[in-house]
């Protein structure tokens, strides 16, 4: 399909990641045209070990904030943290309708109630096949496959061509819940010309297949089936709803009750079951506090954790600090889900506490990934047949890997963009070239605060978690700049004080040494005194001590 003739004129088309790139989470894309922005997502990523005191890591809009009158909604592919999560705060900010399919919305509605949003924007909930247009701009949501019911791919229409933005995906022809992927469609909107595809490449070092989420079904009733006598405690994510499907199916063919534990876990169950997308037999799930008045071998919980979140039910459970469960020799845990990369420490720390307690942990075999493998890709790539490839949702080597998986399906280099978070694409018939950058990074979320702490507080949190602080209290006379009391020395996280009086009160001499070393006048200059004892008392305390405590010189005027 030819997408301009020399009657037909048209601006290029921009896509804008704003995050998504180079990492997995935090994914949120803006495609601009002409007047009108269609943002595809809106997700946050979790803190890493170096992020200290972070709860939540969000993408920064200042785009979507500086053109607002753009922006006409956000289409939501699917109801992950990763897609979804930001929303309670980057709409505040950015107030316009929401676009998505009826479970993704439902969790989405759910999860702003508890910020008190539930009336900030319009909601639509749209049915795949349906096209939502905004002017230039018309958007298609299609039906695929992922590790929660409802995911959808889109196709984007504009002037200057049409982009297909796979979302996570996978080719399940035996869902639990829902039909396969809709690869007729996609592949009849391949046949009309496709100018871009921007395709999950999460799994694109993994040959083969993905198994279907099925197959899951047979492991767990293999563990059931091996674990007759015993409790079984299942970890998963609290978005895989399917997986939950499974869990209670098993555990209702064996006879047990199903307890579900985690705030996450609860809610999204509710969410679902309340929307229908989730089928409990009568009489199977109780609450957490009916569970243990059941025998061992008729009991089963559901609950969070599996990645080794600290503050989550299941470590709260191995740390032995939950106030319902306690781990027994008698339990087996089965971790139906895989480490998410950064995960691993957290994840084996849990499952060595697990062991500790005598208990039985089970790690294969008993989960399938969301995400398509190499030969998906290759399958979607070649039913959609663009002209050029962006490969999205990923590390930086999960991009390469899907531009390495596509030069075997004949495209040449200069048809594959990797972009990073904040490149400004644009692209029609005739190219593509990254043309220049808007602000995009991370917002750190930390208790009430968004955007209050950044990387300079974090270094000051890095530094003080890596050597301590070290204060110096001293009062100075208002009109001589006479020293009337102290150096008095404090001493945090560097040395422990009563224990450390030799090096205490070298310190405490070497402020003096300072002090008398000024000029009467230098000391007129607090910001200079306080800048002169840092530095010095810094290089003599690296000398003692080989540390580099943060100094925080405290003058009181008297």
């Amino acid at each position: 399909m030819k997408f301009n003739t020399e009657n037909d004129v048209h601006s290029k088309l921009r896509i804008i990641p704003l995050g998504g790139l180079e990492q997995i989470g935090m994914n949120i894309t803006a495609f601009e045209y002409e007047d009108s922005i269609v943002v595809v997502d809106c997700g946050l990523s979790f803190p890493e070990d170096d992020m200290l005191g972070i709860d939540l890591v969000i993408p920064d809009v200042t785009y979507l904030k500086e053109n607002l009158d753009k922006v006409k909604g956000f289409m939501i592919t699917h109801g992950h943290e990763d897609h979804i999560g930001a929303l309670p705060y980057v709409l505040k900010d950015v107030p316009v309708p929401m676009y998505a399919t009826k479970l993704t919305m439902g969790i989405i509605e759910k999860k702003l109630a508890e910020h008190g949003m539930e009336h900030i924007v319009k909601k639509k909930v749209v049915q795949f096949g349906q096209t939502i247009n905004f002017g230039n701009i018309r958007v298609e949501f299609i039906r695929t496959n992922h590790s929660i019911a409802d995911a959808a791919a889109l196709a984007i229409y504009t002037p200057a061509g049409t982009v297909v933005h796979t979302g996570d995906f996978k080719v399940d022809y035996t869902p639990v819940y829902g039909d396969a992927i809709d690869l007729q469609r996609l592949a009849e909107i391949g046949k009309k010309g496709v100018l871009a595809m921007m395709c999950d490449s999460t799994n694109a070092e993994r040959p083969g297949f993905t198994a279907s989420e099925k197959t899951v079904g047979a492991a767990l009733d293999g563990i059931f089936q091996d674990n007759g006598g015993r409790r079984l405690i299942v970890a998963t994510f609290a978005s895989n709803v399917d997986r939950v499907q499974q869990v209670i199916n098993t555990a209702h063919r064996y006879g047990r009750k199903v307890a579900v534990e985690g705030r996450s876990m609860v809610s999204i169950i509710d969410t679902a079951q309340t929307l229908g997308y989730l089928d409990i037999p009568e009489n199977t799930l109780v609450d957490i506090d009916e569970i243990r008045n059941y025998p061992d071998d008729r009991a089963v919980l559901i609950t969070t954790g599996s990645q080794g979140e600290s503050m989550a039910a299941l470590s709260r459970m191995a740390s032995g600090v939950h106030r319902k469960i306690s781990i027994t020799p008698n339990d087996t845990i089965v971790f139906s889900s895989k480490a998410i990369p950064g995960n691993e420490k957290a994840v084996s720390k849990v499952m060595n506490e697990l062991y500790a307690k005598g208990a039985q942990v089970i790690f294969q075999d008993a989960h399938v990934s969301g995400h398509a493998c190499q030969e998906e890709i290759k399958l979607l790539y070649t039913l959609v047949q663009p002209k050029y490839c962006i490969p999205v949702h990923g590390e930086y080597r999960h991009l390469v890997a899907q531009s390495n998986l596509l030069k075997q399906l004949g495209y040449k280099s200069e048809d594959i963009m990797i972009l990073t978070s904040g490149e400004i694409l644009e692209l029609d018939e005739d190219g593509m070239e990254v043309v220049g950058t808007v602000p995009a990074g991370a917002v750190y979320v930390d208790g009430l605060g968004v955007g209050d702490v950044g990387n300079i507080v974090l270094r000051d949190r890095q530094q003080l978690a890596g050597d301590g602080i070290l204060i110096v209290v001293m009062a100075l006379e208002s009109s001589s700049n006479l020293l009337l009391s102290g150096p008095d020395i404090v001493s945090r996280g560097f040395v422990y004080v009563r224990e450390a009086d030799e090096l205490i009160d070298d310190v405490r001499s070497k402020v003096l040494d300072i002090m008398d070393s000024m000029p009467e006048k230098s000391r007129n200059d607090w910001n200079k005194l306080r800048n002169t004892i840092r530095d010095n008392l810094g290089d003599y305390v690296w000398k003692k001590t080989k540390r580099k405590p943060m100094i925080l010189p405290i003058i009181m005027e008297i």
